[in-house]
């Protein structure tokens, strides 16, 4: 049996996705179980990160698990690393979590300290580290996108190795299936290749039949932007010095961890944007 939290989220489905696929047994976690109708070889359990009072029943007969931090979790040291020593405490042999590139030597990252905990024992875990997500088109640009036809960030001329949440969910799973030769590893992983916003605005146009255009932002008007989207101050923060980050080359280099790790290639930007076309639909 394997845990999974977050599955309500992009990676999390995607995992739960390859599981089924593959009718290995799993779990879900969810602050509302009630909601959420359990299909053929999947369990669903009441579990909050912030509750620790939900954690042992939800691991509970559980040989695997599957880890993230969701964007409400700041404090990864009273969450995420009790709910680590709580699992390891049921029987949970392998946790999978996904951490973000450069965590491994930056404090100020909330993913840091879960690496941290998860290092301090000789085996039993696999960190992930992916690049930019490709679903951030579908999420955090899809209003934009929608409603004005343009992608609006403060990257510049920064190019990304965009990686699929689909990909990463098959890893994680085959990891979560068979870890022994992933013990106590941690994984870069990106695109196949790296991309402008220009070319990223380029593909969406071809992709829509209808002119989308990269409008590169400033870091006031992008913060004001996102201000009057009425998005809280710390997310507009950390979206602000990620996509500033970008201009730097914090996310062009091409890594070729992801197919060697799957055994075959990775999904393209376009196979993304291909597969979601519905998500750019203009509105009535």
């Amino acid at each position: 049996m394997i845990f999974v939290s977050g599955a309500s989220g992009n990676i999390g489905t995607a995992i739960a996705e390859s599981l089924r696929a593959r009718q290995v047994p799993f779990r879900i976690g969810s602050r509302s179980p009630n909601s959420i109708n359990a299909q053929d070889n999947m369990e669903v359990v009441p579990f909050n990160f912030l509750d620790a009072t939900t954690f042992q029943s939800a691991v509970q007969g559980c040989n695997a698990m599957f880890l993230l931090r969701p964007p409400a979790v700041a404090n990864t040291k009273k969450t995420l690393n009790p709910l680590i020593d709580v699992a390891r405490s049921q029987g949970v042999r392998h946790i999978v979590f996904i951490s973000v590139a450069g965590a491994g030597d930056n404090p100020i990252v909330p993913h840091y300290a879960v690496e941290q905990h998860l290092s301090q024992a000789s085996e039993g875990w696999t960190i992930l580290r992916p690049g930019f997500f490709a679903q951030n088109l579908g999420d955090a640009y899809r209003e934009d996108i929608v409603q004005d036809d343009r992608v609006f960030l403060p990257a510049g001329t920064g190019r990304v190795a965009f990686i699929d949440t689909r990909d990463i969910g098959e890893v994680a799973a085959n990891i979560l299936i068979e870890p022994t030769a992933h013990q106590a590893q941690t994984y870069t992983m990106t695109g196949a290749e790296a991309l402008s916003f220009n070319e990223v605005a380029s593909i969406l146009s071809d992709e829509m039949g209808r002119a989308i255009a990269h409008q590169p932002a400033s870091i006031p008007s992008y913060c004001f932007h996102l201000l009057r989207r009425k998005m809280p101050l710390e997310q507009i923060m950390i979206l602000t010095i990620l996509h500033v980050g970008l201009r730097f080359g914090q996310a062009e280099t091409v890594d070729d961890t992801l197919p060697n790790l799957l055994g075959h290639s990775s999904r393209s930007l376009r196979d993304y944007i291909q597969d979601h076309r519905h998500l750019w639909l203009k509105t009535q």
